[in-house]
């Protein structure tokens, strides 16, 4: 295992993070105002790349512009180090340049994006608009922005010498103000800085023609990420789509330590990587990890997202952490781990590892595992875990063991800050009584095991995950971590109604036990029913008629785009669903639906727990999208389980928002422990924090969702 470990992979990188802007000033009189999180960021995929990829030093360029405490606006790095556009270039034509043939290449960036007015009129037109980065020189004379088409110049440049490229990009090119601790990385403003004589392109114009005409005639649909038309010559991972905001924020509330969404969670998912693991992996749990925390960003993947992570052309490796002592706790008398991982490492608490063997040769085998430890104090690079058996096998832990990181659990207890807005939000009738409804919400939150109060001191270092405010209607209003108002919250509940701090705690139980059913995932990779489940939106009818039968899919209306399906409610819209496994699988459909309500659609009359899918069988299911209330268009997610056993999936099913919630009190089979994982989600109060899923048999159980647009 040691030899494994100290082998050099053929990878190259350039890292790229500004939190420091030098004065700068756009046009309406806004500017790019420094960031809290982007040196980070790369300084944390930097440890990433030396401690878990075994990268050299010698083959990692970094720039980086770090605030400094004195000033601002003056960045601390020597000049030779900054993110200046001319460092940002040579140090992409000196990667090209150290880079051996057939290697990978790694491009990591944080920071401002960008939108000026194009200066490229004959390619673009007079009204074009070039997206790119924003250097932290960009206010001083020689400051540019690196546009999309040397963008796209540069990582061409890069394809041509065969090296296999890819690119994360945590900058966004929309923003606004948003309340809480969240920031933004980009601005809504178009600059109409020009290129000034003596400045000089990344090439000759003629040549950005022709790479942005060989970009754009492969038919992208407008998908772009920080300007660049998709390519199959690299993959992009970028944070949001071209009308989004990027977001950073302070996941450890303790630290208040920024990190950007997108780096945050690729991190995260990198660090639980298994063997095969291809980008659209990647992507599936950022997407959905980011999407839990910030609805209005939409990660993008581009290029070819069923390429291996870092190359299929090297053999992948797990690597595993030390296990450095085992003791007893006198106090509560469980066995409990010191492991050789902590902050340093970028693992929080929370975070599960897999315990082997010392000794043991293939660290992916379910089967090699003694216990599943999980972080519940950390250091800096030690953290003391707590042990919980595998089921069937004794609790036999030694030092020496190996700890493999694995999938994280889906905390059922949330956590609410309750948000006092200064005088000036609000109506001072409303401020004058704002302290004493926001106490009567603390003195609530006493009575439920679902919702907790967060405070400043939070010792989890967990972000929160709702804020309760007041409006200027004195209305209570429930909103995410970023002080972003739920949808569909209805009817207001004010202050000084009978019950309405109670109410609004059932609310915040019923969004708990919801967020915790779409955040259920089995990210097992060693599973062999990982992958295995194919579903799809087929297309729409307006003519189908239930008990018709099942259209063909070429007598289908096809969607316009088939990452964003939409569906009018006077149409009907079919759902795949193969099994690609070799076993049969017993499934089961729930709609997570816009108001909050979980209903299992399918099999859809209560008796019926699931329909069985033989190996290679697939089964279409029609279905009629409805809006309840007055919008006219609303998001829905279905979310589809596969289980070999006869689960009950009924446990996850919610009624609409303000209806008592109830236990249904389902038996769970003895010998069932997903049943019991499920049936943790049913419970009035949880008996534990998290779910743990990698405790549970991960073998045995899938699921996969897919969500589309309703309109009228």
């Amino acid at each position: 295992m040691s030899e494994q470990i100290q082998q050099t992979p053929n990878l190259y990188a350039l890292l790229i993070g500004i939190d420091c802007y030098m004065p700068n000033r756009l046009p309406n009189g806004r500017y790019y105002k420094s960031l809290g999180g982007c040196v980070r960021d790369i300084n944390y995929v930097e440890a990433f790349l030396k401690q878990m990829r075994k990268v050299p030093e010698t083959q990692i360029l970094k720039l980086t512009a770090s605030t400094s405490h004195n000033n601002e606006y003056e960045p601390l790095e020597p000049s030779n180090e900054l993110p200046t556009r001319k460092n940002i270039v040579d140090s992409f034509r000196k990667l090209g340049e150290m880079t051996p043939e057939g290697a990978q290449v790694y491009i990591h960036y944080s920071g401002h994006g960008g939108r000026a007015k194009t200066v490229f009129k004959d390619i673009k037109g007079e009204d074009g608009i070039d997206e790119g980065l924003v250097p932290t020189d960009l206010g001083t004379s020689e400051g540019q922005y690196l546009r999309d088409l040397e963008l796209a110049q540069l990582l061409k440049e890069l394809v041509d010498k065969k090296l296999t490229v890819t690119v994360v990009l945590d900058c966004c090119h929309s923003g606004g103000a948003t309340r809480g601790e969240a920031e933004i990385r980009g601005m809504d403003v178009v600059d109409d800085k020009p290129f000034l004589t003596g400045q000089e392109l990344v090439a000759p114009l003629e040549t950005l023609a022709a790479t942005w005409k060989s970009l754009t005639e492969q038919g992208t649909r407008g998908l772009k990420a920080s300007g660049l038309p998709e390519s199959r010559d690299y993959v992009v991972l970028a944070a949001c789509r071209p009308n989004e905001e990027a977001y950073e924020y302070a996941f450890n509330r303790e630290t208040k330590e920024f990190n950007g969404a997108l780096t945050y969670w690729l991190l995260d998912t990198l660090r639980q990587q298994n063997p095969g693991q291809t980008y659209k992996d990647l992507y599936d749990r950022i997407n959905a990890k980011i999407h839990s925390q910030f609805p209005q960003q939409t990660p993008m993947l581009m290029g070819e997202g069923n390429r291996e992570i870092f190359g299929s052309e090297f053999a992948e490796t797990v690597y595993a952490i030390p296990v450095l002592k085992v003791e007893l706790n006198a106090a509560t008398g469980e066995t409990q781990a010191v492991i050789g991982a902590g902050q340093a490492t970028g693992v929080g608490k929370g975070a599960e590892f897999a315990i082997c063997p010392r000794g043991t040769i293939d660290l992916t085998k379910k089967e090699s595992r003694v216990a599943i430890a999980s972080i519940i104090q950390r250091g800096a690079t030690e953290s003391l875990c707590k042990l919980e058996p595998i089921e069937g096998k004794e609790l036999k832990v030694e030092q020496g063991d190996q700890a493999v990181l694995i999938s994280a659990s889906v905390n059922l207890v949330k956590t609410v800050w309750l948000d006092e807005l200064p005088p000036e939000q609000l109506p001072s009738q409303v401020y004058a009584n704002q302290k004493a409804a926001l106490q009567a919400i603390e003195i609530a939150l006493k009575e439920n095991g679902w919702v907790e109060l967060a405070t400043k001191k939070d010792e989890d270092g967990d972000p929160i995950d709702y804020q309760v405010r007041l409006n200027a209607a004195g209305e209570y209003v429930i909103c995410d971590r970023t002080g972003v108002p739920f949808k569909n919250i209805q009817p207001a509940i004010k202050i000084g109604e009978p019950n309405a701090p109670a109410r609004i705690i059932k609310r915040l139980v019923h969004l708990a036990k919801y967020h915790a059913t779409a955040e259920l995932d089995n990210t097992d990779r060693d599973s062999p029913l990982a992958g295995k489940l194919a579903v799809e939106w087929l297309g729409t009818s307006d003519s189908y008629e239930l008990g018709d039968p099942i259209p063909k899919k070429s007598q289908l209306k096809l969607f316009d785009d088939s990452s964003k399906p939409k569906v009018k409610v006077s149409e009907h819209i079919f759902l795949s669903i193969r099994n690609n496994s070799s076993q049969p699988l017993n499934i089961a459909v729930l709609n997570l639906e816009s108001n909050w309500t979980i209903e299992q659609i399918h099999p859809k009359r209560e008796g019926e727990l699931f329909i069985t899918l033989d190996p290679g069988q697939k089964e279409d299911i029609p279905l009629q999208p409805t809006i309840e209330g007055d919008g006219n268009q609303v998001e829905n997610t279905v979310k589809v389980f596969a289980a070999v056993g006869s689960t009950n999936f009924r446990w996850l099913e919610l009624p609409s928002l303000d209806e008592q919630l109830k236990s249904k009190g389902f038996a769970t089979r003895a010998g069932n422990p997903l049943e019991a994982l499920l049936a943790a989600i049913d419970d009035e109060q949880p008996r534990n924090r998290k779910l743990t899923v990698a405790a549970s048999p991960s073998r045995e159980w899938t699921t996969k969702q897919v969500t589309l647009t309703i309109t009228k």
